[in-house]
């Protein structure tokens, strides 16, 4: 590859290990949160959700821009929107206000995390490029392991405030170098660009059946992701653990992620896109199906990381189907509402998790019940119908 190639992919790495810093801070401020305030688990799974309805906002009317004035503005006005909230929220002072600035820190994560792979998809040299798309959005785990790692001593001697400024910070920090060394692909500048990039261009005749089935399997996906992103730490709390353990035990959910990303990239490359993605959910559900059996097993923190490995490893690759399905002009509009219509699932899956919770279910019960979305999403995925796609 070219330096400019590496640069671009090396810089849309940082900016998705900053989105996962963005999104994951919430949940390893949860049980700080949660203490200090007094909030109860349904209200604490509604915090969790403002977040991610303001990415669904953002992927689907904030995203396709991208397609209309470039990747690059885009980027740097949702870097902008993220540090400003992110750094703001380590002022709130009741859960409406956290839910505020939740919201619109989501819509720059949900425009960051489309953008990046869209740009990515048009630099990538075209033989490996699911692997290079899938490669960069593993900086969403990284970002996420990193933040999980440095919380719990930053929450316990500086409290759960500090955390968001640090992070509002190393936010700010990636504008000059996006303003300064991200270029826009010739690939886009090649291409006209619509001046509106509507949805209608991803249900003509070529893109209709598999739009559908790409959102399903996103939708569900995203489900049974969010759920685990969001509840594991406040889970394995209630099950007795120190509030360190668990904080380390969504980081090391998130570790199998850091893992299974790039491994799926490489499968996809050699084996398949469909077939990669569609067993990794496969086997997603059959762990979580049996997470019962590990209760009170040090086994637990292993069948979490395999977790991790199979739940992330495949939401990511159908980043790489959305990038792959949909041509240059409409990408990011492509991108984007596929993204969207995922978040409409990571929506759900915080808010059925405090649903189960305040029902008194476990660890085990709970995640049983989320098997089945990860179950249709494999079959789902299996059957994608596009010609672009292997």
């Amino acid at each position: 590859m070219r330096a400019i190639q590496v640069l671009i992919i090396l810089i849309c790495f940082l900016c998705n290990m900053l989105d996962g810093m963005d999104v994951l801070i919430i949940s390893y401020t949860a049980p700080a949160i949660a203490k200090a305030w007094s909030i109860s688990p349904a209200n604490l799974g509604i915090v969790f959700s403002s977040g991610l309805v303001g990415m669904t906002v953002g992927a689907i009317f904030l995203a396709p821009l991208a397609d209309r004035f470039g990747r690059k503005p885009l980027m740097i006005l949702a870097a902008v929107i993220m540090g400003i909230c992110i750094y703001l929220t380590s002022y709130a002072t009741d859960v409406n206000i956290l839910m505020i600035y939740r919201f619109i820190s989501g819509l720059g994560i949900g425009t960051m995390m489309a953008s990046t792979a869209a740009i990515t998809a048009e630099y990538a040299p075209a033989s490996t490029r699911d692997f290079w798309v899938s490669t960069v959005v593993a900086g969403y785990p990284v970002g996420a392991v990193l933040t999980g790692i440095s919380s719990a001593k930053i929450i316990a001697e500086s409290g759960w405030e500090h955390l968001f400024e640090l992070a509002g910070l190393a936010t700010f920090l990636v504008i000059p170098i996006l303003f300064f060394f991200l270029k826009e692909s010739d690939e886009f500048k090649a291409k006209a660009k619509p001046e509106d990039a509507k949805i209608s261009a991803l249900f003509t005749t070529e893109f209709k059946w598999s739009t559908w089935q790409l959102w399903s399997a996103l939708f569900l996906s995203f489900t049974t992701l969010y759920f685990l992103m969001n509840w594991i730490p406040k889970l394995a709390s209630n099950a007795g653990l120190s509030m360190e353990l668990a904080i380390y035990s969504g980081t090391i959910f998130n570790l199998g992620a850091i893992v299974g990303i790039p491994v799926q990239g490489y499968f996809s490359t050699r084996f398949g896109l469909k077939k990669s993605i569609g067993v990794l959910l496969l086997i997603t559900a059959v762990l979580l199906g049996i997470f019962g059996q590990f209760s009170g097993s040090n086994l637990i923190l292993v069948v979490l990381f395999f977790l991790g490995f199979g739940v992330q490893g495949s939401f990511v690759g159908l980043y790489a189907v959305a990038a792959r399905m949909y041509p240059t002009a409409i990408r990011s509009t492509g991108i984007g509402w596929a993204i969207g219509m995922g978040r409409l699932g990571g929506i759900l899956g915080p808010i059925l998790g405090g649903i189960l919770v305040g029902l008194g279910l476990g660890m085990a019960e709970s995640f049983l019940f989320f098997a089945l979305p990860s179950l249709l999403a494999g079959i789902i995925t299996l059957k994608i119908s596009s010609q672009t796609i292997s």
